[in-house]
């Protein structure tokens, strides 16, 4: 999968073996666009909320500390459904409480680019972000 967040294109991998449900329902969806911006409780991450967008699947190896390109599906249910992507420490969470989140994919290049990325969205605001299938 390519992932560009404004202009900048990453490689990125769909992980099948830990959350299959969640790789088939995004898929599904492709090519994806949104906007990403900085999250406002969980650290260095950037996130999409999508409301009330359904996906149907289930907790799969769900977690709330994903490590730097990790990306997560968060179904609804405490909190609205969304996407975070890491770019450093993260603890997920909303003015619900803490949430773990789908581990379905992770960005495999340029990390460094990705932390730039983010932090330009704390300081610059939402930047354009599409999900295509090679």
């Amino acid at each position: 999968m390519k992932i560009i967040i404004d202009d900048h294109q990453f490689e990125a991998c769909f992980e099948e073996t830990g959350s299959p449900e969640s790789c088939a329902a995004f898929r599904r969806i492709m090519p994806f666009n949104s906007q990403v911006v900085h999250v406002r409780w969980s650290g260095e991450g950037m996130w999409m909320p999508l409301g009330d967008m359904e996906f149907d699947v289930n907790y799969e190896d769900a977690t709330c500390y994903p490590a730097p390109g990790q990306i997560l599906l968060y179904p609804k249910a405490k909190s609205e459904t969304e996407i975070l992507i890491a770019y450093g420490a993260v603890q997920f969470s909303s003015k619900a409480g803490t949430l773990a989140g789908n581990h379905f994919a992770t960005i495999t290049s340029d990390l460094h680019k990705l932390r730039e990325i983010g932090v330009s969205t704390l300081w610059q605001g939402a930047k354009p972000i599409s999900f295509i299938l090679e």
